[in-house]
C-alpha cells in the first residue's frame, strides 16, 4: 500500500517532520491535534470545553482534507492534561463523536504529563475513507 500526506490550511501546520494527516489504504491517520488557531498556530484562550472543539475542529478538517467524515472515525485516542478534565470533554467530544445515530469510535483516554504548548488536550484519529 502506497501512503500519501494530508494536508489543509483549515488546520494548524506540522511544526515538525510529520503531516496533519497519512492516507493509507482506505483509512487516514491524524497526526495529535491540539486547540491551535490554524490561523496563528497559537494556543486557543479558553478551558477544556473550548479546548476541545477548536481540536475536533482542527481534526474534522484533516480528515474533510482526506475525503472522510468524523462520522467514518473508527479509533480516537485522547490525551488529557488533568483527568478532572473527562467529563467537559467527552461531552464535547459526545457532540462531535457520537452523535445520534452514529456508532462511537473505539477510544483510548490517558493522562499525559504535559502537552505540546501546554494544551489541556490532545487528540488523534484513525478514519476509514469512502466507508
Amino acid at each position: 500500500m502506497s501512503k500519501t500526506a494530508v494536508f489543509t490550511d483549515s488546520a494548524p501546520k506540522a511544526v515538525g517532520p510529520y503531516s496533519q494527516g497519512v492516507r493509507c489504504g482506505n483509512f487516514v491517520y491524524t497526526a495529535g491535534q491540539a486547540a491551535l488557531d490554524p490561523n496563528t498556530q497559537q494556543l486557543i484562550s479558553g478551558g477544556i470545553t473550548e479546548q476541545t472543539r477548536r481540536t475536533l475542529e482542527n481534526l474534522k478538517a484533516v480528515l474533510e482534507a482526506a475525503g472522510t467524515t468524523l462520522d467514518h472515525v473508527v479509533k480516537a485516542n485522547v490525551y488529557l492534561k488533568d483527568m478532572n478534565d473527562f467529563a467537559a470533554m467527552n461531552a464535547v467530544y459526545a457532540e462531535y463523536l457520537a452523535p445520534q445515530g452514529v456508532v462511537p469510535p473505539a477510544r483510548t483516554t490517558i493522562e499525559a504529563a504535559r502537552l505540546p504548548k501546554d494544551a489541556l488536550v490532545e487528540i488523534e484519529l484513525i478514519a476509514e475513507i469512502g466507508g
